[in-house]
């Protein structure tokens, strides 16, 4: 998978919002979007804008190439369920987005890494690819040699969000149990999925 190494910051005031598997920045000093003009453009987005925006939230918080979200989707679309609840479970239940929901890293970024260089333990076996999907009952940990990164402890110790209720976290093991299935308000940033699925049913 392609790592956007890009700014951070300025991909978030381009959407408008924060979002925190992204980067821990705020945009609050700087709400506008960016560039000369970025403060003054006033100007209402069509209907495909914003759908776009939508779409590209998803994208960048959870660090995924228009391949990898295309694939999703299919795979949502195929469920019984409504498919933009669905797409943000099959997102949210990626195991680099549970390590970081978990607050082993700092950052969706930062928790990919960590899984790609074999610190995380999926049921006590070492993984690295940050696609794998979590299910219940599955237990998350860290190597002991993860613990003693600088980012990883100061994020243990003061994580970025509010561990999910769908996380069971064992605070004396350091470990966090999939207790059961993300909700699609569980999703830690404002999001119109409805949009992304408007896009994407006029483009596959």
């Amino acid at each position: 998978m392609s790592r956007f190494t890009g700014p951070r910051l300025k991909v978030m005031r381009a959407l408008g919002t924060e979002l925190p598997g992204l980067s821990r920045k705020s945009i609050s000093d700087r709400p506008h979007p960016p560039g000369q003009h970025g403060a003054r453009n006033k100007h209402r987005k069509s209907d495909y804008g914003l759908q776009l925006i939508e779409k590209q939230k998803l994208r960048f918080n959870y660090g995924l190439t228009e391949t990898q979200i295309r694939r999703l989707f299919r795979e949502a679309k195929r469920d019984k369920g409504p498919t933009g609840d669905k797409l943000l479970e099959l997102l949210e239940c990626r195991i680099d987005n549970a390590v970081f929901r978990a607050g082993f890293a700092p950052t969706g970024i930062a928790a990919r890494q960590l899984v790609r260089h074999r610190h995380v333990l999926l049921n006590g076996r070492s993984v690295n690819i940050p696609s794998i999907r979590v299910r219940v009952g599955d237990v998350i940990t860290l190597t002991a040699k993860a613990r003693q990164i600088g980012i990883v402890s100061a994020s243990l110790a003061e994580p970025a969000l509010t561990r999910p209720e769908w996380l069971g976290w064992n605070d004396k093991d350091t470990t966090a149990t999939v207790m059961r299935l993300p909700e699609p308000d569980e999703v830690p940033f404002p999001v119109n999925v409805q949009d992304v699925v408007e896009y994407y049913a006029v483009r596959m």
